[in-house]
């Protein structure tokens, strides 16, 4: 699943959420999106789940802030 988070005037310590992300899932990928104050993450996880794992790795966020993003798999992979 993707998501975007949004973390206007939070700094985000990528590497602790990437940490707390991989632990749940190792195939987990954090980003900033370097325009916007977007916080970019692919993880097996729920919303719930990945509120959770954001303030494990330092960043408290509402449920609100978390916004799912619509699947782009074309299914070519077989995945």
């Amino acid at each position: 699943m993707e998501f975007q988070v949004d973390i206007p005037g939070q700094p985000a310590d990528v590497g602790a959420i990437r940490e707390a992300l991989c632990a749940v899932d190792p195939a987990a990928l954090a980003d900033v999106d370097p325009l916007n104050p977007v916080l970019r993450i692919s993880a097996n996880v729920s919303t719930r789940e990945l509120q959770d794992l954001l303030r494990q790795g330092g960043l408290g966020v509402e449920v609100a802030a978390i916004r799912p993003q619509a699947s782009n798999c074309c299914g070519g992979c077989g995945g």
